[in-house]
């Protein structure tokens, strides 16, 4: 699977945990019985990893949101932050640029227009705090 693919399966089942409570294995074991989704090791680790930091990417969501609250952001364009955000703070081989992209492309296979602006507004306005947060190379 390519690194698109994973996200892609990925954000479908955030995307659905948000809208259901049932344990994450159960959501697995659906996607696998209607074979539209595939999940392997390298979904399941994402998925999991954004769920288990799901409360400190919501945090970071909401610093960089200011046209909306939290509570007002779409769960389909939650899950695409999240993922997005979690990829910028923990994965070393995703560049903040790429993440940026992928979470619109998403947003642009998934979401409204408006939708879409608003999320590279968002990842936009974090990748620029983290580029005044990072020192230059001396």
């Amino acid at each position: 699977m390519t690194r698109r693919e994973i996200r892609n399966c990925a954000f479908i089942l955030i995307y659905e945990k948000l809208l259901r409570d049932d344990p994450i294995e159960e959501l697995y074991e659906t996607a696998d019985e209607i074979e539209e989704i595939t999940v392997n090791d390298s979904v399941k680790i994402l998925v999991e990893s954004v769920l288990e930091k799901a409360e400190e990417l919501d945090g970071k969501i909401s610093n960089y949101s200011t046209t909306r609250s939290l509570t007002r952001i779409p769960k389909i364009n939650l899950a695409i932050l999240r993922i997005a955000f979690y990829e910028i703070l923990y994965d070393d081989l995703t560049p903040v640029n790429a993440a940026i992209n992928e979470a619109v492309l998403l947003s642009q296979a998934y979401s409204y227009k408006e939708d879409t602006a608003f999320i590279n507004g968002v990842l936009s306005s974090f990748a620029k705090s983290l580029s005044q947060e990072t020192p230059a190379n001396v």
